[in-house]
């Protein structure tokens, strides 16, 4: 039932920034609270990658590509998650996703475009 809308996607300098929001709906801030929530990224000619997880009580972890550049967070009380992301390089450029862990329901993404 719960579907995610992903947001905040653009075209960006290297070494810029960009923040990305992911809103939830169709479900309440009780049971968003627990989900477990990734983000992914697609590439052209690429399978889907694997970015950054938050858990429901906040922790977060992420991919050696992007450690120390991006910051996943969340926001229970506005169903949204948010990934900020600094010290952007070409080889981040893909459309971003997110999701609930153990979903097979995809949304739209947003394109992230890094180049001079």
């Amino acid at each position: 039932q719960v579907q995610f809308v992903e947001s905040g996607g653009g075209l960006v300098q290297p070494g810029g920034s960009l923040t990305l929001s992911c809103a939830a709906s169709g479900t309440s801030r009780i049971i968003f609270s627990i989900y477990v929530m990734d983000w992914y990224r697609q590439a052209p000619g690429k399978q889907r990658e694997w970015v950054a997880t938050i858990t429901n009580r906040g922790s977060t972890n992420y991919s050696d590509s992007v450690k120390g550049r991006f910051t996943l967070s969340r926001d229970n009380a506005k169903n949204t998650v948010y990934l900020r992301m600094n010290n952007l390089k070409p080889a981040d450029t893909a459309v971003y996703y997110c999701n609930k862990q153990s979903s097979d329901y995809w949304g739209q993404g947003t394109q992230v475009t890094v180049s001079s």
